[in-house]
């Protein structure tokens, strides 16, 4: 196959095909690559269905951010359509890696298919893949034997019900797994954290909010070499924040002394902290403070209601 080659994956018989696997569900396949009959070697795919998979690979190689990682055992990575990926495999080596494949069409109207968004794992970048200890990965493979239990199972009126709601216990899990990595990875978290303050800090300070507008949570991920899922994921567990409030807090905690200080005025403000129009300003200043910008500065509001 050659380097350039894209594929556009729409479906899982496609996937299958392409490592010579059975079929068994249009819709819905739990693969494990050492059954691959074919080994493409390098090439990319443009992903129009969600898929894990569990990698039996050395994970040092990998990397967290900046950071090696420092776990050895078998790690998750996870894609969702629109997700492309090149794939590359070392000379002489076969594909070890166990994982399901499901398209959307198989979650349209399920309670799954209305809280797939609520799974940001699956917007997270390769490098951010989930660490697994024995005993987790023994959770993963059991989810995905219960799946393909169902996949050899006669369909009747209960299939799709049944290996929807597996797959959601599946996903469940790894949401649980990863909030034990976030702990487990508490220091380097901590590290990302005070780089997002001091970043934060240097945001304001700068030109940037003129240049750039108000800061976004994709600016900080992307300084932190970290998708912006995890990223926020990261802060929210650190924090008990969204990374979206964090930047909030912060915003609104330099407005409160730009306001007092007396130097400017509110539009001035609102431009040097990267608001378009100062409407917009007094709208959130309102609503995270409890009064306008205005009355904030001359004392004409009631301390009890703000935030």
């Amino acid at each position: 196959m050659n380097t350039s080659d894209i594929i556009n994956l729409k479906s899982i018989d496609q996937y299958n095909r392409l490592y010579g696997l059975e079929t068994l569900h249009p819709l819905v396949a739990v693969v494990d690559l050492k059954n691959a009959t074919t080994y493409p070697t390098h090439f990319t795919l443009n992903y129009g269905v969600y898929a894990l998979f569990l990698k039996q690979t050395r994970c040092g190689d990998l990397r967290y951010g900046r950071q090696p990682y420092d776990y050895q055992e078998g790690t998750v990575t996870s894609f969702a359509p629109g997700q492309v990926v090149e794939v590359k495999m070392e000379e002489g080596t076969r594909p070890l890696a166990q994982g399901l494949l499901f398209h959307p069409d198989l979650i349209q109207g399920t309670s799954l298919g209305r809280e797939i968004k609520r799974y940001s794992f699956f917007s997270y970048a390769s490098n951010e893949a989930l660490h697994l200890s024995d005993e987790e990965k023994q959770i993963y493979l059991d989810c995905l034997s219960n799946i393909q239990a169902e996949l050899q199972h006669p369909i009747d009126k209960h299939s799709r019900r049944l290996i929807v709601r597996n797959i959601e216990l599946l996903l469940d899990y790894c949401m649980r797994f990863y909030e034990r990595q976030f702990i487990t990875r508490a220091t380097a978290n901590k590290d990302v954290l005070t780089k997002f303050e001091e970043e934060l800090d240097w945001y304001f300070q700068s030109q940037l909010p003129q240049e750039q507008g108000l800061p976004t949570v994709k600016y900080f991920a992307d300084r932190a070499c970290l998708s912006p899922n995890y990223f926020g994921d990261l802060v929210k567990k650190e924090t008990g924040r969204t990374a979206q409030e964090y930047i909030q807090d912060k915003l609104i905690n330099i407005a409160k002394e730009e306001i007092l200080s007396q130097t400017r005025n509110v539009s001035e403000i609102a431009y040097r902290l990267g608001f378009q129009y100062p409407q917009h300003f007094t709208r959130i200043f309102k609503k995270r403070v409890g009064c306008t910008p205005g009355e904030y500065r001359n004392g004409s509001f009631n301390i009890t209601s703000i935030t």
